[in-house]
């Protein structure tokens, strides 16, 4: 049986979701996103169970028929400063900064919310249960997508538009084989090890 998530009285809600908790390289990328009741959006899920194709798509959508969506991001230096889970709530509450519109409630996916100015709510498996936080969710996920492509191109031997950063044995190899580029956490394990922290 499917839950069913009951929306919290407000006029203007923003979900908040984060991509790039477990990669070894980059920033964590978190969107926020206030989607238009007169305009709905189809197809709306956890990016991650969505086609490249598809997120492209709803990607596009999105920005076209969002009232307001903004990015956060918090870089690995700040992850290694602050590690990854204060990081991810930093990124959070970036996101929701950046919005041009102040939402009256912030529904966010997970189990813990950051400080911010309004009331929120942590929503488990919120992806796939809230369509503002799919929406963020899809808007995270392909611009982290694209910075790693970018990435690629300044570091091809990484294969980083591949794996996205993730520690997938091809990853691993090359870490271990050419060293840690700038752009790697360096409180990361296997990111550690090789720098001899």
């Amino acid at each position: 049986m499917t839950e069913l998530f009951i929306y919290p009285i407000a006029s203007c809600i923003a979900g908040v979701d984060e991509v790039g908790r477990g990669p070894l390289v980059g920033a964590v990328v978190t969107a926020a996103v206030i989607l238009d009741p007169a305009r709905p959006i189809r197809g709306l899920a956890d990016s991650k169970k969505l086609s490249e194709k598809r997120r492209l798509a709803l990607y596009d959508e999105i920005s076209d028929k969002a009232l307001a969506w903004s990015l956060g991001r918090a870089e690995a230096v700040e992850i290694d400063r602050l590690n990854i889970f204060h990081a991810t709530l930093l990124a959070m509450q970036r996101a929701i900064q950046g919005l041009p519109l102040t939402p009256d409630y912030v529904l966010i996916d997970g189990n813990r919310c950051p400080l911010l100015p309004m009331p929120s709510l942590a929503v488990v498996k919120g992806d796939n249960l809230v369509a503002e936080i799919s929406a963020a969710s899809i808007m995270a996920k392909v611009s982290r997508d694209r910075e790693m492509a970018e990435l690629d191109l300044e570091f091809p031997e990484y294969g980083f538009a591949q794996h996205k950063g993730y520690p997938t044995a091809y990853h691993l190899e090359k870490l271990a084989l050419l060293g840690a580029t700038a752009h790697h956490r360096r409180s990361f394990g296997p990111v550690k090890r090789v720098l001899g922290l």
